[in-house]
C-alpha cells in the first residue's frame, strides 16, 4: 500500500522537474531570438526553433496540468508562457510585416486577458511585473491591429494596475510604469481626437476605383517596379509615441498594409467581441482553443510590404539598415524611405516664420495665381544639376537625428543617400529642411517633400508644439487626408455629422478616381513616377500628395516664397497642378460642403 502511495508523488516530482527543464530551454532560446537584430531576412529558422520549444512546453503543461498545479504551478506562470508566445509572434511580425503573425499575437494576448491568468496573484512582485509587461505589450499589438476600443480598455486597466502597484508595493519604484501610462494616454488622445471614418490601411473596397481599372490594366512603362520594402524612421523632440512607435511612423505603418476584406472597417465594441481572428493554424493548432471570426482573414491579399521601423536611430544605424535592405532588394523592386525629423539648428533659422493665420488675410486672385505659377516654374526650372539653393549646398542642410547639443555626427545630409540611389527609391521627407533633398544627384528618385512649416487655423500653434501634440501635418495628409484637412481647419469630431463626413469622403474618392485616370493616361508623366504608378500603395500616396498640395496652395496667405507648400520631384503633369481646375474644384467642393470656404481663396480659371 505504501509503495502505491509514493508513485503519484514521484510522478508529480518528475513532471515538475521536466516542466522546469522545458521552461529553461524555451527561455534560453527566447533570449537568443530577442537579442537578434530586429532586421534581417535570414532569421526565420531561429523563430521556428524557439516556437517549437514553446509549443512543446505548452502542450506539456496542458497534458500534465493537474499534477503541475498540485506541485505548485501558478496560473500566472501559464499566462507568462502564453505571453511569451504572443511576444514572439509580434517580434516576427515586426521583422516580416506578415499580417498572420500580428493576428496570432493578438489572439494569444486576448486569450490571456479573458482567462485572467495574472489577476489571481496580487501579492507577488514578480507576478505583478509580468502582468504589467503583459498589458504594455498587448497595448502595442492592439494599437497596430487597430482595435481602438480594446486599446482604451487596456489603457484603463494598466492605469489602475499601476496605481494598485504603488499602493501594495510601496518599496518599489514604479516611475517607469507611470511614464508608460502617460505615453499611451498621450498617444490615444492624439489619435482618437479625430476618429478615422475609414481605415488607414489600404482597403480594396474604398481605395480601388473601378473607373480607372481598365487604364491600369493597360498601363505600361519601361521597367515597372514592385514595392516590397520600406524604411520608416522618425526623430523629433517630445514627439507622440508609445513604446518605440511614434504617431507618425504608426500612421505610415498602417498606410502601407492591406486591410483584410474591409473587416477592420466594421468596428466592434470590446464587450461584444467574443472572437478574435482567423489565423494560420499550421503553427498554433491546439495551443489556444478559440472560436475565430472568419471575416478577419483574407488569404487572397498579397503580402504586406516589409517595413523596417526605426525609433530615434543614429545616423550610422540608419545608413547600415538602408545598406542591408538595398543589398537584398531585387532589381525589379523599389524601396520607400520615410524620414520624419527636424532640420539642424542652422537650417531651422533659414525657415521663414508664419506671418498670418489661415483666413486672417486675403490675397488677391492675381497674387495667388502668380505665386502658383512661380511655384510650378520652380518645379521645372530649379537648378537641380548642382543641387544648390540660396541657403546652402547639398551638404549644408540636413536632418537632425540626435539629442540637443549633439555633435555633427547626428546630421543626416542629402548626400548621405546618394549611394543608395543605385536602387530605385521613393523618398518621403517630412522636415523643415525637406527641400534640401530636392537636389538631384545620383540616379533619379521619386521625391515627396513636406512644407517647411505647417498650416494651422491658430497661428500660435504653427510650431513644434503642434507637431509634438498631433504628429506631422504632412504625414497626416498622406495617411488620412480628410482628417488632416479637418484638423488643419480646427474641425473636431463632433462638428460634421456622420452623413456629412460620408459625403466628404465621397467627394474625395470621386476626385481621386478621376486623378488616377489622368495619371494613367498622361502622355507627359515622368518615367520616375510611371515606373511606380501601378503599385497601389505608392499610387495612393501620390494622389494624396496632389490633394495636400492643392489644399495648402489654396489657403489665403500673403507670402510669395511659400514655406507652407509641399513639393515633389520630378514634376507631376500640369493637368494636376495645385491650381488646375480638375484639382482645385475638389478642394472648393470639399470646403463648401464642410462650411470652411472662407479659409480659402480659389482662383477662377
Amino acid at each position: 500500500m505504501m509503495g502505491h502511495k509514493t508513485v503519484p508523488k514521484m510522478a508529480e516530482e518528475d513532471v515538475s522537474r521536466n516542466f522546469r527543464a522545458l521552461v529553461e530551454n524555451a527561455d534560453r532560446k527566447f533570449a537568443r531570438v530577442r537579442d537578434l537584430p530586429a532586421l534581417g531576412r535570414a532569421q526565420s529558422h531561429y523563430f521556428h526553433k524557439v516556437f517549437k520549444a514553446y509549443m512543446k512546453l505548452w502542450n506539456y503543461q496542458q497534458s500534465h496540468r493537474p499534477k503541475l498545479v498540485a506541485s505548485g504551478l501558478n496560473r500566472w506562470e501559464i499566462g507568462e508562457i502564453a505571453s511569451r508566445i504572443g511576444q514572439l509572434y509580434f517580434s516576427q511580425y515586426m521583422r516580416t510585416s506578415e499580417a498572420r503573425f500580428l493576428l496570432e499575437s493578438y489572439v494569444f494576448y486576448e486569450a490571456i486577458l479573458k482567462r485572467r491568468y495574472f489577476e489571481e496573484e496580487r501579492k507577488d512582485l514578480s507576478a505583478r511585473s509580468k502582468e504589467l509587461r503583459f498589458y504594455a505589450r498587448f497595448l502595442l499589438v492592439a494599437l497596430i491591429v487597430d482595435r481602438r476600443e480594446m486599446v482604451l480598455h487596456l489603457a484603463e486597466k494598466l492605469r489602475a494596475l499601476v496605481d494598485d502597484s504603488k499602493s501594495n508595493f510601496r518599496e518599489t519604484n514604479f516611475k517607469e510604469w507611470r511614464i508608460v501610462v502617460q505615453e499611451i494616454t498621450r498617444f490615444t488622445k492624439a489619435d482618437v481626437d479625430l476618429t478615422y471614418v475609414r481605415p488607414l490601411r489600404y482597403c480594396a473596397m474604398l481605395d480601388s476605383y473601378p473607373a480607372s481599372q481598365t487604364y491600369l490594366a493597360r498601363f505600361h512603362a519601361t521597367k515597372l517596379f514592385k514595392f516590397r520594402d520600406a524604411l520608416l524612421a522618425s526623430y523629433h523632440r517630445n514627439e507622440v509615441k508609445y513604446a518605440e512607435v511614434t504617431l507618425d511612423t504608426y500612421r505610415m505603418m498602417q498606410c502601407l498594409e492591406w486591410e483584410p476584406s474591409g473587416s477592420f472597417y466594421k468596428k466592434r465594441p470590446v464587450e461584444t467581441k467574443e472572437n478574435g481572428f482567423v489565423v494560420d493554424h499550421t503553427l498554433t493548432s491546439g495551443i489556444i482553443d478559440m472560436k475565430l471570426a472568419a471575416d478577419m482573414a483574407d488569404p487572397s491579399l498579397p503580402p504586406n510590404p516589409r517595413k523596417a521601423v526605426l525609433y530615434r536611430p543614429t545616423v550610422s544605424h540608419l545608413l547600415a539598415v538602408l545598406a542591408m535592405i538595398c543589398d537584398e532588394l531585387s532589381p525589379e523592386c523599389v524601396m520607400l524611405i520615410y524620414l520624419s525629423a527636424s532640420g539642424g539648428p542652422a537650417a531651422r533659422e533659414n525657415v521663414a516664420q508664419p506671418e498670418n493665420a489661415v483666413g486672417s488675410s486675403r490675397t488677391s486672385k492675381s497674387k495667388l495665381l502668380g505665386r502658383a505659377s512661380q511655384e510650378q516654374k520652380s518645379y521645372k526650372s530649379e537648378p537641380h544639376s548642382n543641387g544648390h539653393k540660396s541657403s546652402g549646398g547639398y551638404y549644408d542642410d540636413c536632418l537632425w537625428l540626435g539629442p540637443r547639443g549633439g555633435s555633427g555626427s547626428n546630421n543626416l545630409y542629402p548626400g548621405d543617400l546618394i549611394p543608395f540611389t543605385r536602387k530605385p527609391l521613393f523618398l518621403v521627407i517630412d522636415s523643415d529642411t525637406s527641400r534640401a533633398f530636392k537636389a538631384e544627384r545620383g540616379e533619379p528618385v521619386a521625391l515627396l517633400l513636406s512644407p517647411l512649416k505647417p498650416s494651422l487655423e491658430n497661428p500660435s500653434s504653427a510650431d513644434d508644439t503642434a507637431a509634438a501634440l498631433n504628429g506631422s501635418q504632412f504625414t497626416f495628409f498622406l495617411t488620412a487626408p480628410l482628417q488632416a484637412f479637418c484638423q488643419m481647419l480646427g474641425l473636431s469630431n463632433s462638428d460634421p455629422e456622420p452623413e456629412v463626413y460620408d459625403e466628404a469622403e465621397s467627394i474625395l474618392s470621386a476626385s481621386f478616381s478621376e486623378w488616377e485616370t489622368i495619371l494613367l493616361t498622361s502622355k507627359v508623366l515622368n518615367l520616375v513616377w510611371a515606373q511606380v504608378l501601378p503599385d497601389q500603395f505608392l499610387r495612393r500616396l501620390i494622389l494624396r500628395f496632389i490633394f495636400c498640395r492643392s489644399v495648402l496652395t489654396c489657403l489665403s496667405r500673403t507670402e510669395d516664397d511659400d514655406p507652407y507648400l509641399p513639393q515633389c520631384h520630378p514634376s507631376l503633369p500640369d493637368s494636376l497642378s495645385p491650381v488646375s481646375k480638375t484639382v482645385q474644384s475638389t478642394v472648393e467642393r470639399l470646403a463648401d460642403h464642410l462650411g470652411v470656404a472662407k479659409s480659402f481663396h480659389f482662383s477662377k480659371t
